[in-house]
């Protein structure tokens, strides 16, 4: 029965790091998709403006 525990325990402390990793790269991912929606904005601004 203990080692039961122990691999129960086991388990969820690998849910618990899948779960902030997953956290992390979520927020990275949400970062990135920033930084490329202002890159574009500024892309087009910066063309319209230039051959206009």
């Amino acid at each position: 029965m203990r080692v039961l525990l122990y691999v129960f325990a086991l388990i969820m402390i690998i849910g618990w790091v899948i779960g902030f990793v997953m956290y992390a790269i979520g927020g990275l991912i949400h970062l990135l998709l920033v930084v490329a929606t202002a890159t574009i904005l500024y892309n087009l601004l910066v063309t319209k403006t230039s051959s206009g």
